[in-house]
């Protein structure tokens, strides 16, 4: 999940777990506390998956209504609608 230094989340951590060799992280922001340059303006809740590609990160982004997929993980289809709160909205 982000945290409120949402900085750390979408840019420091990726050099860290690149470096680490981590195939795939997922950012969780469903209180919406990234920059829109991030999550897309109108700013709303996010899933982001991350897939390490040939050294680089991937990153598709979820957002309400849509199915999350990852291919580390083939039979996962999630709606993000079932695991964002209801009450997720911009602040």
């Amino acid at each position: 999940m982000v945290s409120t230094n949402w900085q750390d989340d979408y840019a420091r951590k990726v050099e860290e777990y690149a470096f680490l060799n981590i195939l795939a992280y997922w950012i969780v922001d469903f209180g919406v506390l990234c920059g829109w340059q991030f999550i897309g303006n109108p700013k709303q809740p996010t899933f982001t998956v991350c897939h390490l590609v040939n050294g680089v990160y991937e990153q598709q982004q979820y957002r309400l209504g849509k199915t999350i997929s990852s291919y580390l993980f083939p039979n996962l289809q999630i709606k993000l609608d079932d695991i964002m709160p209801i009450t997720a909205v911009e602040p």
